[in-house]
């Protein structure tokens, strides 16, 4: 899967909580400051370049749609990270966690439990 720019997220961010949107929909929903209409429609223009989004048309209106769902977005984005900077062994993210003391032990016992749950 393509990887987004910081601004596309931020875009992708609002229409998966809005489920879909007009331009200034999405453009009321982004986080203070707000960017110009024209630097949304730019964004979204890409993301349907780049196939996260679809157009719906409306006469003369735009809805946008998201095409790839957050869930799919941030798997995609976490196997590429372990990839790029733990060798693609998930083991060593715990372990680096753990080591920068950001996984607590009891996160660690949630995380057996829930690993005993799925066997």
């Amino acid at each position: 899967m393509k990887s987004l720019t910081r601004a596309e997220e931020q875009v992708m961010k609002v229409l998966w909580q809005l489920e879909s949107g007009l331009l200034m929909g999405v453009v009321d929903n982004m986080p203070q400051p707000q960017p110009h209409k024209n630097t949304v429609a730019t964004i979204l223009k890409t993301l349907v370049e780049k196939e996260f989004v679809r157009i719906e048309q409306l006469g003369r209106i735009h809805r946008y749609h998201p095409l790839v769902s957050k869930e799919d977005y941030s798997s995609s984005s976490l196997t590429n990270v372990v990839k790029g900077y733990f060798e693609g062994s998930f083991s060593n993210v715990v372990s680096f966690m753990v080591d920068e003391k950001k996984l607590s032990v009891e996160d660690l016992e949630l995380l057996l439990k829930q690993l005993k749950k799925t066997k």
